[in-house]
């Protein structure tokens, strides 16, 4: 071959492997730079490097919190990064030869992954042609991988961000007022998705005199931290309104032309219930609000009919009051509409599959609540769940 030739079959074989390295760097993207949590930025880091080129690859980080390293993700055989550790050093790749488990010469290439200045992980790929190493493929791993500690970056802060507004809504909403205890209550709150993003669900328990006790459900209007702000400001809001011991719907009155007066806050809905165990009765005003259910002793469940006023915010009022028996043996359920809503389906519908369940008789509110949640299948609703349980204690006879 003369040198011309040669030197044409050099430069096309260079164009190959630069060819190669940027369609590489396009399918990287795509299948690592589409992750937004941690453990799938690692496993798509993973898989992309089995689908181009080697026999395995592992993914270590290192925790944020926690000392050591931990793999998040392994590709292809995992026999050949069992002795694969990780690789802290920032800069150059480490390629070195290995032997495989059946004796076989194997080739690793491994990869700080470095973010800001810091190695907050490693990724090691294992190539069984390890005489046969293309320069092409170790700078596709380290190409790889700088894309890999971007997306681990953006996950973490997002997983920050989310734990924050999480931490916030449970703090909101675990630490309802105490009701008179007179009155057994429970609750609960699931975030949608699992993503944990929260939104504007909450409950609240106010304790009024005469041993009397006000049941708050409401859902502001979104998702996340926005929501979870105006959330509290209702909460906030509406402990003020209570305090003055007006019915519930005067209540709603009151607070409705409150929240239109501030015109920063979004929508929300809301029910208002005002047990009186002395008597024996519940009042009930809704904003907008689904209907709250009764369980009765042997397990069977029946809606409150009542009429819905508009949502909170609007100044528009209207809000009218239902009273009805409620006795020890009932339970009455408060909760948002994620407990019921299922995408394209009539909220009829919805209500009426809570309204056919048959629960356990006997249950404790505690109970009963988790029974709820299981039977709907609140834990992998669309929505953000919010459950307030109460039942009127029993008075012990002398």
């Amino acid at each position: 071959m003369s040198e011309r030739a040669g030197e044409q079959a050099s430069l096309v074989e260079e164009y190959a492997a630069v060819l190669a390295r940027l369609r590489a760097a396009t399918d990287a993207i795509e299948e690592i730079g589409s992750h937004s949590d941690e453990q799938s930025v690692c496993q798509g880091l993973a898989g992309f490097l089995c689908r181009h080129g080697f026999e395995a690859a592992a993914v270590d980080v290192r925790p944020e919190d926690e000392p050591g390293w931990a793999r998040l993700a392994v590709a292809g055989d995992p026999e050949l990064v069992d002795r694969v550790e990780p690789w802290q050093e920032r800069g150059t790749p480490r390629t070195y030869a290995d032997v495989a488990p059946g004796g076989d010469p194997v080739r690793v290439v491994s990869v700080a992954l470095e973010r800001q200045g810091r190695v907050v992980g490693s990724v090691s790929a294992v190539s069984a042609r390890a005489h046969d190493l293309h320069e092409h493929q170790t700078a596709m791993v380290h190409d790889a991988a700088r894309l890999a500690a971007v997306h681990l970056g953006h996950a973490r802060r997002l997983a920050a961000t989310e734990r924050t507004a999480f931490h916030l809504q449970q703090a909101l909403v675990a630490e309802p007022g105490r009701p008179h205890p007179n009155l057994e209550v429970a609750g609960r709150y699931l975030p949608a998705g699992a993503r944990t993003l929260v939104g504007g669900d909450w409950f609240e328990s106010v304790r009024l005199h005469f041993g009397r006790s006000l049941l708050v459900v409401g859902d502001v209007m979104g998702h996340g931290l926005d929501a979870a702000v105006d959330m509290n400001a209702y909460r906030t809001a509406l402990r003020d309104v209570a305090s003055t011991d007006l019915p519930p719907h005067r209540v709603l009155r009151q607070l409705d032309s409150v929240i239109a007066d501030d015109g920063g806050l979004r929508p929300a809905t809301c029910l208002l219930v005002q047990v009186d165990p002395a008597r024996g009765a519940a009042t009930f005003a809704s904003a907008g609000h689904l209907p709250p259910a009764v369980f009765a002793a042997d397990g069977s469940a029946d809606l409150v009919d009542l009429p819905v006023g508009p949502p909170l915010g609007t100044g528009i009022g209207g809000y009218e009051p239902v009273t009805r028996t409620l006795v020890p043996a009932d339970t009455l359920v408060l909760f948002t509409d994620g407990l019921v809503e299922r995408r394209g389906e009539d909220i009829d519908v919805s209500l009426t599959r809570l309204s056919s369940l048959r629960l356990r008789p006997g249950s404790s509110p505690e109970e009963l609540v988790d029974e709820v949640l299981q039977r709907l299948d609140a834990h992998h609703a669309e929505d953000d769940v919010a459950v307030l349980a109460a039942r009127i204690r029993e008075r012990c006879q002398p």
